[in-house]
């Protein structure tokens, strides 16, 4: 008999030691310094894959597979021209006994023929330039045939907005009638192709421990990853695995497919191995639960009178000249609690890199020339301008902000250099031709030859296709992060730099060791153009996010009338599309480009008019005063969409103005009436609730029900919900809330389960 037990003892034990090793992953010894591999879409004919993009280049790579298929390593590289059978599938890297495995989501990109017909009319050249082809007339060239031209898009399933071209001159599409407004006044053509609003599988959390979640539906194919290493499911059940506390921070990733579509993801944070269900142990690292402010230095706040300078030049006129705001002006309010009481926890900062002293430029009306107050025309690489800061007042603002638990983005300029700077002036060849072959200037073509065009004439564009000058400017950007200890950047004009400079700095500050799994920098660019090409740039390797402009711009439309709300649904819903179900993106109130919002709102600046010639000649203002609580919106849809706010400075209180340079005042801090008052205490109440909030940093997305001029949608996170109300109307809206629900932003506990929302104003509801 003690035979007989001791023998079952033995197979107990046996069997669970077995359990034990299977249940624990085999890890790469390099796991800390291996970064988490981003779901790549593949092209649908060739995708190469750079291995020093995904921190692999000095592994010892034992195999790579794909479709059960060994690839081969060329120069680093691997190359996929097959596409898998199912909506996502795996790449999978072995090395040193563990398993990688890079998520690869199917193309879904089909050939489509463009045709126009202008029956009655005869042009020599027409073209077409939208979403489809990053707005460029010269990236797809038609096909002439009688009175017919055509020509060929690899294109998903969707709506896709356009202008023809015809003998140079931009006209909408006269045989189709399906239009938008541009936001300019104007509109353009839509492009439907196929079913874009295909339903697809939803999935959630029914239930979660410490040691486990339990994923619904459980009768579809779950793909689901701890980091970089895939995991498997039963019954919709998956266990998080030991040894994940190897991480402070990583994270659970988990999509389902059928055979045609894949789910949304969900994502899970993990603190030292254990799912994180409150927001207390994130920190500023975290960079799903950032919430951005952008300082611009001169027009922000002046801490020190002694580096005042004025541009002597008498055609500047005052708006374009320096207000005298700088660096130790933004430690002032770092110290005093500004951005705490606001709610944010990283601070991006307009350029400090030494900028020249004369006056360059012109505009007409009124005549004026420029400063460089703003930042942007560098004659340096590494030396900070003496009007804006000291080397050690700069030092000093980041290490107070990080004492203070903030981060700090650099604005970073690649694209260009003022001519005055010594590095053009020993070697014009190191930038691109300020005339192009046919002998037209080469500067403001921001679509057909974006990657060579020049800003102005004295602002050549670097040629980042030469080594040379990617190497330098590169080196550049590490020396700010070395000796400053910045967060990241904010990288100026990213469409018009060429993807290798991004590939180098990135591998650099990897290399160096200044992006690591554990200390995450953040690199965000600024494209103005398609979901396409903004999403071009993102990637390992690459950017982490982009500003949002498609989304600002349908907000701006929406909440102004122009659009209706169903267009802001549609749009954010393509930014998941394209960026992912939990991307970084930007989300802006407004920026230094654009005219404030609170102007366009309150009706005394139109989509129409030429906003920089309004500011120039006129006191754009605020006419009437319902534009706060349009603002209070905004804040509230930037705030509550995936991605991360981005707050403009002055936009907390509703400063107006036209476009640059009206929309650049100086920064008020005192002397507000009640609606300023009130704008920044609504603002900080949301950027505080955001941060404290799951759902909204992590959280899945839903909209429950989008009219003409409201929109109800819904974020979850394990057992948290949030819904968010926008009623842009004019009466009252109605709504019916789920049971679980017990709190509202906007007046506490709630009582009854159908809500009133008033005209132009939002709730947040919560449990």
């Amino acid at each position: 008999m003690n035979k007989i037990r001791l023998l079952y003892i033995i197979v107990f034990f046996l069997i669970f030691s077995c359990s034990e090793k299977k249940s624990k992953l085999k890890m790469h010894p390099e796991e800390k310094s291996i970064e988490w591999f981003q779901l790549l879409t593949l092209n649908p004919d060739t995708t190469k894959i750079v291995l020093s993009d995904y921190s692999l280049d000095n592994l010892k790579i034992d195999s790579i597979v794909y479709l059960n298929q060994p690839l081969p390593i060329v120069d680093g590289s691997i190359i996929i021209t097959e596409q898998p059978t199912q909506p996502l599938t795996t790449i999978d890297i072995y090395s040193a006994g563990a398993k990688l495995s890079l998520p690869v989501k199917k193309s879904l990109k089909k050939k489509h023929t463009f045709k126009v017909n202008f029956p009655s009319n005869t042009y020599e050249l027409v073209q077409i330039k939208g979403e489809m082809n990053a707005w460029n007339p010269n990236a797809n060239p038609m096909v002439k045939n009688g009175g017919n031209y055509q020509t060929d898009f690899w294109l998903e399933d969707g709506v896709y907005q356009y202008k023809l071209m015809v003998d140079g001159k931009e006209i909408s599409d006269p045989g189709n009638s399906a239009e938008i407004s541009n936001g300019m006044g104007g509109t353009n053509s839509l492009w439907k192709i196929g079913n874009p609003s295909t339903e697809k599988i939803h999935i959630s959390i029914d239930s979660f421990s410490d040691s486990e979640v339990h994923v619904v539906p459980n009768d579809v194919k779950i793909m689901a990853f701890w980091q970089n290493y895939q995991l498997k499911a039963k019954d919709g059940k998956l266990k998080i695995p030991k040894g994940s506390d190897i991480h402070e921070r990583s994270y659970l990733r988990i999509w389902a497919m059928d055979d045609q579509s894949l789910s949304n993801e969900i994502l899970i944070p993990l603190e030292n191995g254990k799912i994180m269900n409150s927001s207390s142990g994130l920190n500023r690292s975290d960079w799903y639960a950032a919430t951005i402010y952008n300082t611009f230095i001169d027009r922000f706040n002046n801490g020190k009178k002694e580096n005042d300078w004025k541009n002597p030049e008498k055609d500047v006129l005052p708006k374009a000249n320096y207000y005298g705001g700088d660096v130790v002006g933004v430690t002032q309010k770092i110290e005093d609690g500004y951005f705490d009481t606001l709610g944010i926890n990283t601070i991006w900062i307009s350029p400090v890199v030494k900028n020249p002293r004369g006056a360059f430029g012109k505009y007409p009306h009124p005549q004026t020339r420029f400063s460089a107050y703003h930042g942007y025309w560098p004659i340096s690489f590494t030396q900070v301008d003496e009007r804006l800061t000291t080397s050690e007042e700069l030092k000093d603002m980041v290490k107070m902000a990080h004492k203070d638990h903030k981060n700090v983005l650099l604005d970073f300029i690649a694209n260009h250099v003022h001519r005055e700077h010594p590095y053009y002036q020993s070697d014009t060849t190191v930038a691109t031709n300020l005339y192009l072959p046919d002998g037209s200037l080469n500067t403001e073509r921001w679509d057909d030859h974006r990657l060579t065009t020049w800003f102005d004439v004295h602002m050549p564009s670097l040629d980042l296709t030469q080594p040379r000058v990617y190497e330098t400017l590169s080196d550049s950007a590490v020396f700010w992060i070395e000796k400053y200890d910045f967060d990241g950047f904010r990288h100026d004009a990213t469409k018009h730099v060429p993807n290798i400079f991004w590939e180098t700095l990135t591998h650099k500050l990897k290399e160096k060791g200044l992006k690591t799994t554990d200390h995450p920098l953040y690199q965000l660019g600024e494209t103005y153009g398609s979901a396409g090409l903004i999403s071009s740039y993102l990637g390992n390797g690459l950017l982490d996010a982009q500003f949002d402009f498609n989304v600002y711009d349908t907000s701006v439309g929406a909440l102004i009338g122009e659009k209706p709300m169903t267009a802001l649904r549609d749009e954010i819903e393509k930014s998941m599309k394209y960026y992912g179900d939990h991307h970084l993106m930007g989300n802006i109130t407004g920026n230094q480009d654009r005219a404030r919002f609170i102007s366009y709102a309150s009706g005394d600046l139109l989509t129409s008019q030429d906003a920089k010639y309004e500011g120039w000649n006129r006191q754009v203002g605020i006419k009437d005063s319902s534009a706060y609580q349009s603002c209070a919106m905004l804040n509230a849809i930037i705030s509550t969409i995936p991605g991360i706010p981005v707050i403009f400075y002055g936009d907390e209180i509703g400063i107006p103005g036209g476009n640059d340079p009206d929309n650049r005042k100086m920064m008020r801090f005192n002397h507000w009436n009640s609606q300023e008052k009130e704008l920044f205490e609504d603002t900080a109440q949301l950027l505080h609730f955001r941060r404290q909030s799951m759902p909204l940093m992590y959280g899945d997305m839903n909209f429950i029900d989008v009219g003409k001029d409201y929109m109800v949608f819904e974020r979850n996170y394990l057992d948290q919900w949030v819904r968010v109300v926008i009623n842009n109307g004019k009466e009252d809206l109605k709504i019916e809330l789920p049971e679980r629900y017990q709190n509202g932003l906007k007046g506490g506990p709630i009582e009854k389960s159908m809500q009133v929302i008033k005209p132009l104003s939002y709730n947040i509801f919560y449990n």
